[in-house]
């Protein structure tokens, strides 16, 4: 008997997930299918982080500790906003967790009330309007445009609060577009945040390290609204550390400790072992993984001259992360055969089926005119998607 809770049916699968199940599933039947659908580099996590590791299990890190996380590790994370971004979190402002995921989950958790006003940009991440909907808060949505890159004005946001708002969540730079907010984007957004003292700001910066601009602002570097911005990173995008599950938050000391109580009754501390890396990961120099970004850079440059060459398709270009998010829409109503694509789950379903290329469909990040493609791949397999899905949308008229 099928007897899952509601809260259980009301929530959607990560479309990022099912579609890099299906290129595995489909991978598994022996089909050459190039998945761009995850967002996870392809280097590996680099020695001196790996050495760590094993240092810590050799030094028998093998027990509980804080549910906050280690001391020494909270320190670390201390310095790293300062050098960083600017920011001032003491160790006790710091809460170490299994992943940057449950991070934001923690936050959502700790202060959203049923009936709660959540703002979010689109395109956002998948898992912001679930999480938002598991705490019974309410998704307020402030969609953007390709041509401004998918970042929201002041005026905006301003006509997106109410007196329900508790919580906004961004991303910069963001997942999926790519979109870095540069300083002056940040101080005018929070020119309209420091007039309501009651909303939190969750500022999701996982992809910080991953940035192709000249430089990198955090908003809480901003004194006036530094008490209302919760700094949510980790480790796995900048160092290859997915499957590590490490992630942290810098935040008010009393969000905290609420984040603190919340872990503590699911999760308790983060792994022993993966704290020990992640120590020697914030502690090194940014630069250590500039070729991973440089590759980054020229792969992101290669995907947005290829799809410039593809009559139909709109591209900007990202700052930011490893994605692409063209909007696709001048495909939509065209056919090859008898089928017709109708919107972007059908354009993705259809190059699967027919490039045997995995990407994600803009509805799962609130943009369904557009696609997210990951260029988290080798070159030689980003040419040949490239050629594939040329190939194939060629055919639709």
């Amino acid at each position: 008997m099928n007897n899952v809770s509601d809260r259980v049916k009301n929530l959607s699968e990560s479309a990022t997930i099912a579609m890099a199940r299906k290129s595995r599933e489909l991978k598994a039947q022996g089909i050459d299918v190039i998945s761009l659908s995850l967002g996870e580099p392809d280097f590996n996590t680099p020695d001196f982080i790996k050495d760590a590791a094993i240092e810590g299990i050799h030094q028998n890190y093998s027990k509980y500790m804080a549910v906050n996380g280690y001391e020494d590790f909270r320190d670390a994370i201390s310095m790293k906003f300062k050098r960083d971004n600017n920011i001032n979190y003491s160790p006790n402002q710091i809460v170490v967790s299994t992943g940057a995921k449950q991070s934001i989950a923690n936050v959502v958790l700790s202060t959203v009330n049923p009936g709660d006003e959540v703002i979010i940009p689109a395109p956002y991440w998948v898992s912001y309007e679930e999480i938002v909907k598991m705490a019974e808060g309410v998704p307020v949505f402030i969609e953007t445009k390709i041509e401004d890159d998918f970042k929201i004005t002041p005026d905006q946001l301003s006509n997106a609060i109410s007196d329900k708002t508790k919580l906004m969540i961004y991303s910069s730079p963001c997942n999926p577009s790519g979109s870095v907010y540069l300083k002056e984007e940040l101080r005018s957004l929070a020119d309209v945040l420091v007039n309501h003292p009651e909303i939190i700001v969750i500022s999701d910066e996982i992809y910080e390290h991953i940035n192709f601009t000249d430089s990198y602002f955090s908003m809480a570097a901003f004194d006036d609204v530094y008490n209302q911005v919760v700094t949510v990173n980790g480790v796995s995008k900048a160092f290859a550390m997915t499957g590590w599950r490490l992630g942290y938050i810098g935040a008010p000391e009393w969000i905290a400790k609420a984040c603190t109580k919340i872990q503590g009754q699911f999760t308790s501390g983060a792994s022993s072992i993966s704290q020990r890396a992640a120590l020697a990961a914030v502690s090194a120099n940014p630069e250590v993984v500039g070729e991973m970004k440089s590759a980054f850079l020229e792969r992101r440059d290669f995907i947005i001259s290829q799809l410039k060459s593809i009559s139909g398709v709109k591209i900007n270009q990202p700052e930011g992360a490893f994605y692409v998010f063209p909007d696709v829409s001048s495909f939509f109503g065209k056919s090859t055969g008898d089928r017709v694509i109708e919107n972007s789950d059908d354009l993705c379903l259809y190059l699967l089926e027919e490039a045997k290329v995995a990407l994600v469909t803009g509805n799962a990040f609130g943009s369904p005119a557009c696609v997210r493609i990951s260029y988290a791949a080798a070159m030689d397999e980003l040419k040949e998607a490239m050629h594939r899905i040329s190939t194939a949308l060629n055919k639709l008229d």
